[in-house]
């Protein structure tokens, strides 16, 4: 009996262990009149963000976990570029000097990893510049300017990607 009790012990632990109940980073949400910006927000902890934990040429999902999620609420240009008022997915293919941003309308992907094989429901990509910054940003912070961009802000890289509604 007490190898049955600890075979279903050790299970539920393996179980526990391979689907974690909570996530590895905090995560926000933030919101303005026109969108919604779900994410996870790992921080630096001494590394080197771009470039070295995440590789250029690379796709990443715009924080940590589960993918960056950006609800429009009615329809957008996204860098001039017309999108539908929706729910998206928001990944960028990092670069030294511009990202490029994705949109795509594949839900609940966990981080980037499946992202090659979902990359044709991409439904928009821009290009914007790296700004580099004179401060440190600990922890990855999204948020809207005043002109309703949607800035991207870690370690010492900013991007800035404009919205008109």
């Amino acid at each position: 009996m007490k190898k049955f009790i600890l075979f279903f012990a050790m299970l539920a632990g393996f179980t526990s262990y391979a689907q974690p109940s909570h996530p590895n980073s905090p995560h926000d949400t933030l919101s303005n009149a026109h969108a919604t910006v779900t994410y996870g927000r790992p921080s630096k902890k001494g590394r080197e963000v771009f470039g070295g934990l995440e590789k250029y040429g690379s796709v990443w999902r715009v924080g940590a976990d589960e993918a960056t999620t950006i609800t429009f609420k009615s329809d957008v240009k996204f860098n001039g570029e017309a999108v539908k008022a929706g729910t998206y997915t928001l990944f960028a293919k990092l670069g030294e000097k511009e990202w490029t941003i994705i949109l795509n309308s594949k839900l609940g992907q966990w981080g980037a990893f499946s992202y090659e094989k979902n990359k044709a429901m991409d439904v928009a990509q821009t290009t914007v510049p790296v700004t580099k910054l004179d401060h440190v940003v600990e922890q990855l912070t999204l948020s809207f300017g005043k002109d309703n961009s949607l800035v991207i802000a870690w370690d010492q890289t900013q991007v800035t990607i404009p919205l008109s509604f």
